[in-house]
């Protein structure tokens, strides 16, 4: 069915139409400077084409919340919790209800991360939910960067991830991506790209207009236009709106938003009483509680709090040593340990976390947390493991490799191939390259979703891919039609083994337990 929304006026009056469905298959960019009407234009979107598609808004700054009044959406505070948010956005899809994700009050790092996970959640639905849905982010530069700025590169990672992943393939899935961005230049290219359709607003900088003007097969000298639209004047084209670059007016909208742009108003009238009403305070100052402003220090590393707390004595046997008459008891409360006698206790306490069931799917800086605190409980001496050494044994362990097989030159090789790829996936690969040397049936979906911190097999599908993309292992299926996976740099290849068999090294915790 082809659904047409009015989305303003064209030259000569006649009415501006958008294609729904079209848009649905080719996605949308929207750019414009601070002012330029870029939110007017989307709230136009979403209320024109309220009654026809479901709808999540990743709003950063919480002016689309106003839509829940008049249209029926879902409100979601960003405030929670990953694992929280991925949850709500499984059932978003699975009841089909418009929604918007409202990040107002959290630091930039943090709309990150609650962004990311709220639109893993979307595209990691199930296939039997995959409906159609129009995914509006706005301020898309602060969730896919061009470049890394201020935040962790976790948190950038995660939140392009997931950008990439609604642009690049949530159409197959039934997302639609409509992202709206102050700057091209700031937008990730590999994001900015899978658009088929454009509306390009007011825009002054040379480097954006270059672009803009590139992506709507403009001259360079058409370029200058950009600087002289109106407020709520944008350039159209793409198959849902336009063959040829169009200039629209988009028309007016039913909700406000919260905030609104600035207005001059007159000042009062001059008093003469001024100086008194500004430095004489009001007795209610006193008694009303102050608001504590906001302010996130910047994080000291870990390590280093670690390492200082090392260095330091505990009061106990300080004061245990000073009831004695002397210093020795500081000395004897943690004594030194040898190299094998350290190396020890990390393998114990890194054993201690792996063989928590839910481990695997918790995030690699909440695992290192844990580890971090429970060494300090052992007394383990010396400089704490930095993050990135604690991944890579993580990810040797959880391959589970015996010591004969440890010790070989073909696991040597294994180590040193699995340093080509990121750290999350290395714990994949090992477990991959161990089942191939010790000629073991390739593990499941599920097995291999475990390891990667996962419930969805379709991922794990496509990892092994990803390997084979990087030229480290070959894939292929035996005539059963069981899978086998071959290593050639270690010249090892797994046994066949059914891809959508259970994980076999778990079970589910017991409910009574």
């Amino acid at each position: 069915m082809q659904v047409g929304i009015d989305m303003g006026t064209v030259s000569g009056g006649q009415m501006a139409r958008l294609d729904i469905e079209e848009l649905l298959a080719t996605r949308l960019l929207v750019q414009g400077n601070s002012g330029s009407g870029k939110s007017h234009l989307l709230r136009r979107l979403l209320e024109q084409s309220a009654e026809w598609v479901q709808q999540v808004v990743i709003d950063p700054e919480g002016d689309f919340v106003t839509l829940a009044d008049k249209y029926g959406h879902l409100v979601v505070d960003g405030e929670r919790t990953e694992a929280e948010l991925v949850g709500i956005a499984t059932r978003i899809r699975q009841h089909r209800v418009s929604c918007v994700l409202t990040l107002e009050g959290l630091e930039v790092e943090e709309q990150m991360r609650a962004a990311g996970a709220f639109l893993n959640g979307l595209f990691d639905a199930d296939r039997e939910y995959w409906f159609p849905v129009l995914v509006v982010v706005d301020e898309a530069q602060m969730f896919a960067p061009a470049a890394a700025g201020d935040v962790s590169e976790e948190a950038r990672k995660v939140s392009l991830a997931s950008m990439t992943n609604l642009m690049c393939r949530g159409r197959k899935r039934g997302l639609a991506g409509v992202i709206a961005t102050q700057r091209l230049a700031k937008l990730a290219k590999n994001v900015a790209a899978e658009a088929s359709n454009f509306l390009m607003g007011r825009t002054f900088l040379d480097i954006d207009m270059a672009r803009a003007a590139d992506l709507l097969g403009l001259d360079r000298r058409q370029a200058e236009m950009f600087r002289d639209l109106k407020r709520g004047n944008f350039v159209a084209l793409g198959p849902a709106l336009s063959r040829r670059p169009l200039p629209i007016t988009i028309g007016p909208v039913e909700t406000s938003a919260r905030s609104s742009s600035p207005k001059l108003m007159p000042l009062p009238q001059s008093r003469e009483d001024v100086e008194d009403l500004i430095f004489t305070p009001d007795p209610e100052e006193f008694t009303r509680p102050l608001t504590p402003r906001r302010i996130t220090p910047a994080p000291r590393p870990t390590v280093d709090i670690l390492a200082e707390l090392s260095r330091a004595t505990p009061v106990a046997t300080a004061s245990s040593s000073a009831e004695t008459g002397g210093g020795r008891g500081s000395a004897s409360s943690q004594p030194e340990l040898s190299p094998e006698e350290r190396e020890a206790r990390l393998n114990t306490v890194l054993s201690e976390i792996i063989d928590d069931p839910q481990a695997a799917f918790r995030t690699d800086s909440v695992l290192y947390q844990d580890f971090l605190v429970r060494a300090r409980m052992r007394r383990l001496p010396g400089p704490p493991l930095s993050l990135s050494d604690f991944r890579r044994r993580v990810a040797v362990a959880r391959a589970g490799v015996d010591a004969e097989t440890a010790a070989s030159e073909g696991w040597q090789t294994a180590l040193e191939l699995s340093r080509r790829v990121s750290d999350d996936l290395q714990g994949v690969f090992l477990l991959l390259a161990k089942a191939a040397l010790r000629k073991e049936p390739c593990p499941s979906d599920a097995r291999i979703a475990r390891a990667y911190g996962t419930h969805s097999a379709r991922r794990a599908r496509r990892l092994i891919g990803y390997f084979e993309e990087q030229g480290l292992a070959v894939a292929h299926t035996d005539f059963s039609g069981k899978r086998i996976v071959a290593f050639p740099d270690i010249e090892a290849e797994t046994a066949p083994g059914d891809a959508d068999g259970p994980d076999e090294s778990y079970s589910e915790p017991d409910a009574a337990e």
